[in-house]
């Protein structure tokens, strides 16, 4: 799972008014090569929730990214680098997502989350 998929999810539990960003446990990173897109990486970073991005990015081991961003950096090579790796090329491979609110934790097998919700959390 990317971080740019990470970055748009939410838990869904009923009940749940605080349910993003979710949170990341790491059982296993894969960095794999993307073909470098800037026209997507600046339209992307509005939509991005750069606090929640910075989070994951380090929670998987990756502290390149500043601390906050201004749309004003995407002129810079080595910012859009750094952003590029962070979005698109970190997947988790192995891990969980967990509801910051209730704690429950949605696993991520073979770098795909699984979001499906319990009978009792509709």
């Amino acid at each position: 799972m990317r971080l740019l998929t990470h970055n748009m999810l939410s838990s869904n539990i009923k009940g749940v008014t605080n349910g993003f960003p979710l949170l990341i446990e790491v059982e296993k990173v894969v960095e794999k090569q993307v073909d470098f897109n800037e026209d997507f990486l600046r339209n992307m970073f509005p939509k991005i929730e750069w606090k929640a991005l910075v989070e994951a990015s380090r929670t998987m081991g990756y502290t390149e990214l500043p601390e906050n961003a201004e749309s004003s950096m995407l002129d810079s090579d080595e910012f859009l680098g750094k952003f590029h790796h962070a979005l698109v090329e970190l997947h988790l491979e192995e891990g969980a997502l967990v509801c910051p609110e209730t704690g429950r934790k949605f696993p991520v097998n073979k770098g795909i989350p699984n979001m499906l919700l319990h009978e009792d959390e509709v």
